[in-house]
């Protein structure tokens, strides 16, 4: 256990120093097609000046010796499914996509999507890398579960879905609002509901408006008030029943079934 714990530390720890080279070539490499000297360079990054020559004089990352932790687990990994998604719609700019990835959780700086993109950029065909497409049972538990509840894979998924389509944006919208009125038992916005509900024009939608308009009292009771009366005992009742059925292999006539019912103890 204490080998493994030991191993896995290792491996994080290389990993993050060739996240540092890495990031530490692009800046070096930045100043230096913007002019500035060596010796400026190692001032404004506190590096030393023999540090930023051997920077400069690398080409890429990996003349620096980080290619051999290109295969560590990365904190961009569960991000690159999406990453690859969205390049082949055509979003190629890096900081565009960084602060996508952000926003749903990515804790580590534009270099690192920015290094990762390069590739891509001399010819790299992404298409062999992309996950398959999520099913309607995905799309639709993504969006009918609380946002805290997804992962940060998910949440770009369903992130970048309903960007492209806004009938199901609004269509989720209108899950969360009534989400929100079951967890805070808040039965009185449901006319409000209803009505922008209705006003979407979306048919599933104005179905199931429909459906609560014709119990509406039930169902605002339902969302409002926590009241003493339960069907837990009519339940009960029903199951005893299922069970005396199973236990005639379902061949009891009416009256021997209400003389079990009955009798039963």
């Amino acid at each position: 256990m204490a080998s493994t714990a030991g191993a896995g530390k290792a491996e994080g720890s290389a990993h993050r120093y060739a996240d540092r080279t890495s990031e530490r070539h692009r800046a070096v490499h930045d100043l230096l097609d913007r002019g500035h000297s060596r010796r400026a360079i190692a001032q404004e990054l506190g590096l030393a000046r023999g540090t930023v020559r051997k920077f400069a004089s690398a080409v890429t990352p990996d003349e620096l010796g980080t290619g051999k932790w290109h295969n560590l687990p990365s904190i961009l990994d569960p991000y690159k499914p999406y990453l690859h998604q969205r390049w082949q719609e055509g979003c190629t700019n890096a900081r565009t996509l960084f602060e996508e990835i952000r926003s749903a959780g990515f804790p580590g700086q534009c270099t690192i999507v920015r290094e990762y993109l390069r590739p891509l950029r001399s010819g790299l065909d992404p298409a062999g890398r992309t996950s398959k497409p999520p099913s309607v049972r995905d799309v639709t538990g993504w969006m009918t579960r609380h946002p805290d509840s997804l992962t940060s894979e998910e949440t770009l998924k369903i992130k970048g879905i309903l960007a492209r389509c806004p009938q199901l944006d609004t269509a989720a919208d209108q899950v969360r609002s009534f989400a929100e009125m079951m967890r805070d038992r808040a039965g009185h916005h449901l006319p409000q509901w209803l009505t922008e509900a209705d006003a979407t024009g979306l048919p599933e939608l104005r179905s199931f408006v429909v459906g609560v308009r014709s119990d509406l009292s039930a169902v605002t009771a339902g969302l409002t008030l926590t009241l003493p009366f339960s069907s837990g005992a009519v339940e009960g009742q029903v199951n005893r029943i299922k069970m005396l059925k199973r236990q005639m292999f379902g061949r009891a006539g009416v009256d021997l079934l209400r003389k079990r019912i009955l009798l039963a103890r």
